[in-house]
């Protein structure tokens, strides 16, 4: 069966049996438990986590161990079974459009690295960036890249940015030991999180951050840190709901975070300067 599911076999007989049971039935949702291994083909058709009240589907439909319960709301009018070739036509009106109006055929040529100097190659990317945009005007501070500075020196050499790479390094391994942090150690599984990615569009965790951190060059600014750590704990707040373990782990663990921060920050080197 693996090498059908390619083919879109499944998800034209889930179109039909949409059609089939809005229009003859009068469904307006289908509920399902799904097996961890089909979830992301539930996703796919629209199925979400549960939204109906409890009372109109308890003691329905059974949930058991390995299995996830979601949702999908049938539009009243979508076209379910003539789906694949509505976007089969979308698609080729889209492509027609884009040739009209496109100059990709155009190619234009490549930076022409030999007029840049050997100073600039392999030792600072954003020195060259800056080479090749400062004929457009842009500046670094334009955008607050100067905010947050270590003492006594300017935060664009390596040497300054030492001093901001510990300070995070320190505060990251202390949110990575607390008993809450564990469910932001890694990124999200969509299998055990359904619709997760459909709901938040810019996911981070505890091990992306880790890698910015060790790149020293990401997070050029405290600012920037800051941003991903509490996008972290306002994801997992949007996504669950207050009651879930989930939630009350984010709550506790950004509580903790600020503290370390603040009592952190009177030690270090780093000047922090609130917008």
């Amino acid at each position: 069966m693996a090498d059908e599911q390619i083919k879109g076999c499944g998800a034209r007989l889930m179109n039909h049996l949409k059609q089939h049971a809005r229009n003859m039935d009068g469904v307006t949702h289908l509920l399902t438990c799904a097996d961890n291994n089909a979830v992301d083909y539930f996703i796919k058709q629209g199925f979400k986590k549960i939204t109906l009240e409890k009372e109109r589907w308890q003691g329905y439909i059974k949930a058991y161990d390995g299995g996830i319960l979601m949702e999908c709301e049938l539009h009243p009018k979508f076209p379910y079974s003539y789906l694949t070739t509505m976007i089969s036509h979308q698609r080729q009106a889209i492509n027609e459009r884009i040739r009209e109006v496109s100059n990709c055929e155009i190619v234009y040529p490549g930076i022409d690295f030999q007029k840049i100097s050997d100073e600039f190659l392999g030792t600072n990317l954003k020195l060259v960036i800056n080479l090749i945009t400062e004929d457009a005007g842009w500046t670094p501070d334009q955008y607050g890249h100067s905010r947050f500075k270590t003492s006594n020196a300017s935060a664009d050499t390596v040497s300054n940015r030492e001093p901001l790479t510990t300070f995070m390094r320190s505060l990251l391994k202390q949110i990575y030991d607390h008993p809450d942090a564990w469910p932001f150690k890694e990124p999200v599984d969509s299998d055990n999180a359904p619709g997760y990615y459909d709901i938040i569009k810019d996911p981070m965790d505890l091990k992306t951050i880790s890698k910015r951190i060790e790149s020293e060059q990401y997070y050029i600014t405290l600012e920037m840190f800051l941003a991903d750590v509490r996008r972290m704990f306002a994801n997992a707040r949007t996504y669950n709901s207050p009651h879930t373990i989930y939630y009350k782990c984010a709550t506790r663990l950004e509580s903790f975070f600020s503290v370390k921060f603040q009592s952190s920050l009177q030690y270090s080197k780093i000047q922090h300067t609130h917008s």
